[in-house]
């Protein structure tokens, strides 16, 4: 137990505190830990280069729940890493797979073949043929809900949970917070657990979360300066030296050029996205390019700079992608260590808030 108090107390939490908020903390993500097969609702979020079986192994065998990030593998790559991670661990762990990929139905096959029980989509609306083959083959199917709408088209789908996931998130990012998701959708939702994600990096914030009806919560950029992540030792040092609004958006000059938002701290590499994209529209504009030339040229800026990065430790060109809850990664922890400290602080908030009902009554 560290030297952390709960809120609005003087003094250490005794023993019986302690079980009493862990008891209702087991109670308040019960349906998460149920859903997982976990001791924690704690879900890795699916980093590209990062979530791999290292990283994955780790956060398992740690009680939380790995999800091996697929991206761009082939269906043959994604065997070895479903079946390198399962050599590390023998905890349940699941797949992020991308409905874009040109072989989803490959690697949804690679993913039951293996006995992976939980399959992540992402990347956009489902397929609702894949979503049906996941759940022939007996594993659930895990998707991402920006919106009340979507959510609820998704269940009818058949998705067996939902991530909410706010704009504070690294990578690819939506444009509303998840403040405003949590309280549009939670209160909304029932027929499946749905679990938070972006800008999370306390223990104390998902209670409150849980609280409003979530089943747990993904961590991305907490974990990916953990002493297992295999990111070279440039981009976890660009982590810690990090604040909250370091890590932005890329911006978008033209809006005939649309530009996905993605959310990395701020670096040489952004600087000359901007440059680049004046280039091209001012090329567009004197005629030297089509449109769709234009876009592809915009859009190609970025290709490999994340692998540049986590990798090879270019920072300074690379994409480094954080969510703003960066500046609250202050050091290169185990896994094992960050989950611990995340249980902890959610156990002590609900020793501190039974303390003040208790002083209120």
């Amino acid at each position: 137990m560290s030297d952390v108090q709960p809120a609005g107390a003087e003094q250490a939490p005794t023993e019986a505190e302690l079980q009493r908020a862990r008891a209702r903390l087991d109670r308040l993500w019960q349906r998460g830990t149920a859903f997982l097969g976990t001791p924690y609702a704690i879900l890795g979020g699916a980093m590209s280069w990062l979530s791999e079986r290292h990283l994955v192994s780790a956060i398992s065998n740690a009680g939380g729940f790995g999800v091996i990030a697929c991206g761009a593998m082939e269906p043959d790559r994604l065997a070895e890493e479903i079946a390198a991670t399962r050599a590390m661990t023998d905890r349940p762990f699941g797949v992020n797979l991308i409905t874009m990929h040109p072989r989803l139905d490959d690697l949804i096959r690679v993913c039951l073949d293996a006995g992976v029980t939980h399959i992540v989509l992402a990347g956009g609306i489902p397929p609702g043929a894949a979503i049906k083959a996941i759940k022939e083959g007996g594993a659930k199917v895990i998707a991402f809900a920006p919106a009340l709408v979507l959510a609820k088209r998704l269940i009818k789908m058949g998705v067996d949970a939902l991530v909410i996931e706010g704009t504070e998130a690294g990578g690819h990012v939506g444009p509303v917070s998840l403040t405003v998701l949590a309280q549009e959708i939670l209160p909304a939702i029932h027929d499946v657990p749905v679990f938070v994600a972006g800008g999370l990096a306390r223990g104390d914030a998902l209670v409150g979360y849980l609280e409003m009806g979530a089943a747990g919560g993904q961590f991305g950029t907490r974990f990916a300066a953990a002493e297992e992540s295999v990111a070279h030792e440039k981009f976890k040092k660009a982590f810690l030296r990090a604040a909250a609004r370091d890590a932005v958006t890329s911006p978008q000059l033209d809006e005939r050029f649309p530009v996905i938002p993605v959310r990395s701290l701020a670096n040489e590499g952004g600087r000359k996205f901007v440059a680049h994209q004046a280039d091209v529209i001012r090329r567009f504009q004197g005629g030297e390019l089509t449109r769709e030339e234009a876009q592809l040229e915009i859009e190609h800026f970025w290709a490999g700079a994340l692998r540049r990065a986590v990798i090879d430790g270019d920072v300074e060109n690379g994409s480094v992608m954080a969510g703003q809850s960066v500046g609250m990664v202050t050091s290169v922890q185990p896994v094992a260590q960050i989950i611990a400290d995340l249980v902890e602080q959610a156990v002590l908030a609900l020793v501190g808030q039974q303390r003040r009902m208790d002083t209120d009554g």
